[in-house]
């Protein structure tokens, strides 16, 4: 399983704790570093179920600084990816990418799941 995440997110550690503490076995990619692409993006939210708009790091600063609480709802699917893929702080972390399934931000309860 893929883990993206940004080591100086607490989120993210606390997510890297858990999986550790669970014993899975995972890749880490600094989302910052080494940003998704908008081919892993498309495939993601399509493994998710979710809305891309579940995607976005609603509580970062580059998020408020564009002002895209408003702009989202004016664009494409296809924009909204293009956007994601241009700056990994812009997406939700962490990103946990199983073979079945795609987990964005962390909720205990939800990665128990994967158990």
């Amino acid at each position: 399983m893929l883990f993206l995440n940004y080591p100086k997110c607490t989120t993210c550690k606390k997510a890297e704790k858990w999986l550790k503490d669970h014993e899975f076995e995972y890749e880490a990619r600094n989302i910052k570093e080494e940003k998704p692409t908008e081919e892993e993006l498309t495939e993601w939210v399509k493994r998710s179920g979710l809305p891309v708009k579940r995607f976005f790091n609603t509580s970062g600063m580059l998020y408020r600084e564009m002002g895209l609480k408003d702009k989202l709802a004016e664009m494409s699917v296809q924009e909204q990816i293009a956007l994601l893929a241009a700056d990994g702080m812009l997406v939700k972390r962490p990103l946990l990418v199983t073979e079945h399934t795609v987990k964005a931000g962390f909720r205990e309860a939800d990665w128990s799941a994967l158990l």
